[in-house]
């Protein structure tokens, strides 16, 4: 059986793209912090993505399906990690400069 040259360029890019998108993935998950991911740009991204599945689910099962499906997946996980994560209205932020309570701070040194 022998693959015809488009189909290994898909294969291979799916493989790139999906590489090269992993460490954000990881990132994200493991750092909880999306503050430089614009709400609105993931929102987008995943109405873009739902919008384009109607095509290439059309078309016969290949690289673009897998390519596709991963970017379906990554974005929607980044949009779900984006509202799960945020900082809360009115939690107030810490700071390592922030002084100890006095019931927490050690006397006699």
């Amino acid at each position: 059986m022998m693959i015809d040259v488009p189909t290994l360029a898909g294969s291979l890019a799916t493989m790139v793209f999906a590489g090269a998108t992993l460490p954000m993935l990881y990132k994200a998950f493991r750092s909880r912090d999306l503050s430089s991911y614009s709400t609105g740009n993931l929102v987008l991204a995943n109405v873009g993505n739902s919008l384009y599945s109607v095509y290439v689910f059309h078309l016969a099962p290949g690289p673009l399906w897998a390519l596709h499906a991963f970017n379906v997946t990554s974005t929607g996980l980044m949009l779900y990690w984006n509202r799960r994560y945020r900082p809360r209205r009115g939690a107030e932020a810490t700071s390592v400069a922030d002084p100890l309570p006095p019931e927490l701070e050690r006397v006699g040194g």
